[in-house]
């Protein structure tokens, strides 16, 4: 009887024990959240996006207590940069973390942080992007049912092909170079008497090792994440775009935010953004290592005036749709400017 009596209490003790265990697991159930949210971006679970990614779906979780849950998806599972950009205005995708050319149809002044050569250092380029001008580029989406909660980066943008090495603007002369879908990436390629292919990036690589194009031009976390290196053998550091990622939100589901939510997601988007930022700048050395070792020949010291007195009618042709005062204002902002 004893033994008997011995076997039930450990059961109950068990049966106690593990309902005190969910309930202390509760606030994570996926069931629990009262808003369960999907974010998108189109590079791999390495890459400094999903990094940053992570870090938000931490902090979020953490702070709002399981009423939020993040689900990401990286690796354009979402979609393109279109698609993904789409999808935040329809509310079926609540997050994006990305470039800036997808957007540039809904706020055409988003197009003046694609133009080369705009920033003259990356501390030049987050007084602009955290600053007043910034959030006056950002409200331009609010129309469109887009919030851009803060300017990621993706670092500096750079060329690579597989036919020379480039040390000049005119070394680039007659090749095929993939850009994004944006007026002034055309425009920069254009002004190297460079022929401009647009072409979606999850198609690039195979784009890249068909001849389809000769070259590209992408920071050098895509360069070597997505392993451009067996295809591309020559890499120019030319550093003609500092490459501002938004971090884009639903205005739909953000409106559907108690208060206290919604403060939550903008403090931790600050904070991932801080976060992947570091991440950004501290790797950058790392890939251009890997890429050596891959057998990349770098041109680490291109003749860069020769590339901005290339690009000079590239501002000419949109001071007009971007506003010449906009730009002039974002080069004042320069290092020792006032």
């Amino acid at each position: 009887m004893k033994k008997w009596i011995c076997i039930l209490s450990t059961f109950v003790l068990f049966v106690v024990s593990g309902c005190a265990k969910l309930s202390e697991s509760k606030i994570t159930s996926a069931t629990d959240a009262e808003f369960v949210l999907r974010l998108g971006h189109l590079q791999g679970e390495t890459h400094p996006y999903h990094q940053g990614a992570l870090k938000f779906k931490k902090l979020v979780e953490e702070e709002s207590d399981g009423s939020i849950r993040v689900d990401i998806f990286p690796s354009s599972q979402l979609g393109n940069g279109r698609d993904q950009v789409e999808g935040i205005q329809l509310g079926s995708i609540h997050f994006h973390i990305g470039s800036v050319a997808p957007i540039t149809n809904f706020a055409p002044k988003f197009n003046v942080l694609n133009m080369p050569y705009l920033f003259e250092s990356r501390e030049h380029a987050i007084k602009v992007l955290d600053g007043e001008i910034g959030e006056e580029i950002s409200k331009d989406l609010d129309k469109a049912g887009i919030i851009n909660l803060a300017f990621m980066e993706n670092g500096w943008r750079h060329m690579t092909n597989n036919v020379r090495p480039i040390k000049t603007a005119s070394d680039a002369k007659g090749l095929k170079i993939r850009v994004q879908e944006s007026p002034p990436y055309l425009a920069f390629v254009k002004a190297l008497d460079s022929n401009a292919v647009p072409i979606p990036f999850g198609e690039l690589y195979t784009a890249l090792e068909q001849g389809v194009v000769d070259g590209q031009e992408n920071p050098l976390a895509q360069i070597s994440l997505n392993k451009f290196d067996e295809v591309q053998p020559y890499l120019t550091l030319t550093a003609h775009n500092y490459d501002a990622a938004v971090f884009l939100m639903s205005k739909t589901i953000f409106e559907k935010m108690p208060g206290d939510l919604q403060t939550v997601v903008l403090e931790a988007s600050r904070e991932a953004t801080d976060f992947e930022r570091e991440f950004s700048k501290k790797e950058e050395a790392t890939y251009l290592n890997d890429l050596k070792e891959a057998g990349m020949q770098v041109e680490e010291n291109p003749d860069i005036k020769s590339f901005k007195k290339a690009v000079e009618p590239v501002y000419k042709q949109f001071e007009a749709s971007i506003g010449k005062d906009l730009i002039e204002r974002i080069k004042d902002k320069s290092e020792g400017a006032d």
